[in-house]
């Protein structure tokens, strides 16, 4: 990580993860001069390995990152540690750009903005889950279920979308049970779907998990009674890290899953474009379900695009000063 070695550039982007650094590679390998501001908080830093990315399978977070960086400086591309207070378009008639705010009042300005801050994970308040997510206490099959396959799985039940998840992980073990905990009772149907596929269905309050040797061997209900488990999968509520999209005038919008409300996302087209000309998002911010691959695939896309609108603006200068001269 360095300084900041210019106050200006074509692109700055808000977050150094999978999507922001993809972005920066595609614009630095494009020419643009770059800046990633990272306030190196990843999301799957709990995650011992990076799964589902091809030719990166199994990969620590921290080293696909740190293989990121390099590749991002090999092409001119600048990283800074730093946290993004907030951003503002440029004042004055005909002003190109915006102005990024660092917490601590230091400031730089881009041409264009790409904001790949992710979301945070709010996870149910029971006691012990925090410690244990991303290890035991988990939420996606497909980032995390080959590594608990045919171990005893419980699926924590907070909300309608329980009975789909626990109907979903009995296809890595058959040994499966569902904790009604605080979620609503299952339908006749729902019942009836979940004795066929062999999963159990426990009543009552889960208070908190049971750990031996630094090891989750079991959930803890309020009455005291213990069922061995060793893997929880709970749903978290995906809340995007928008506050700098906020700033712009960009407002958060409820994602629903499912009949559930699951977090907040900003909207985007296709292509990463925010409501917010000249602004872009992607990765988590924009589609919280998104994994790695995604997000780096999502960076890449919004780079290309925001490439694509610097080309015509550079084109539109271009006419207008051959037409002066």
């Amino acid at each position: 990580m360095t300084d900041m070695k210019q106050q200006r550039y074509d692109v700055v982007i808000v977050g150094g993860g999978a999507a922001g650094l993809s972005g920066a590679l595609t614009l630095a390998r494009a020419r643009r001069s770059v800046l990633v501001i990272d306030a190196g908080e990843p999301r799957n830093a709990p995650a011992s390995h990076v799964h589902n990315y091809l030719g990166r399978e199994s990969t620590p977070p921290g080293e696909l990152l740190a293989i990121g960086r390099g590749e991002v400086a090999g092409y001119g591309g600048e990283i800074v540690e730093g946290r993004v207070a907030s951003a503002e378009r440029l004042p004055g008639e005909g002003e190109d750009g915006f102005r990024v705010v660092m917490e601590g009042g230091s400031t730089v300005e881009a041409r264009r903005l790409l904001v790949t801050t992710g979301l945070v994970d709010e996870l149910p308040p029971v006691p012990g889950l925090a410690e244990r997510w991303g290890r035991e206490v988990l939420h996606c099959p497909y980032c995390h279920g080959r590594e608990v396959a045919d171990r005893p799985i419980g699926v924590l039940s907070t909300g309608p979308l329980a009975v789909h998840q626990a109907l979903m992980w009995r296809q890595w073990s058959d040994d499966v049970t569902l904790f009604r905990h605080t979620g609503p009772e299952p339908t006749d149907e729902e019942y009836e779907q979940l004795a066929a596929r062999g999963v159990a269905v426990v009543d009552g309050e889960v208070s908190g998990l049971e750990v031996t040797d630094d090891r989750f061997t079991g959930v803890r209900l309020a009455g005291g009674r213990v069922v061995p488990r060793e893997a929880l999968v709970i749903q978290a509520r995906f809340t995007a890290r928008s506050a700098v999209l906020e700033s712009l005038g960009l407002v958060p919008v409820a994602q629903e899953m499912g009949g559930e409300v699951i977090g907040t996302y900003i909207p985007t087209d296709p292509v990463g474009a925010t409501e917010v000309p000249g602004v872009w998002a992607a990765g988590n911010v924009t589609r919280l379900t998104e994994q790695v691959i995604g997000a780096a695939a999502a960076g890449l896309m919004a780079a290309g695009a925001i490439n694509g609108d610097l080309i015509a603006e550079d084109t539109r200068t271009a006419v207008e000063a051959r037409r002066r001269g």
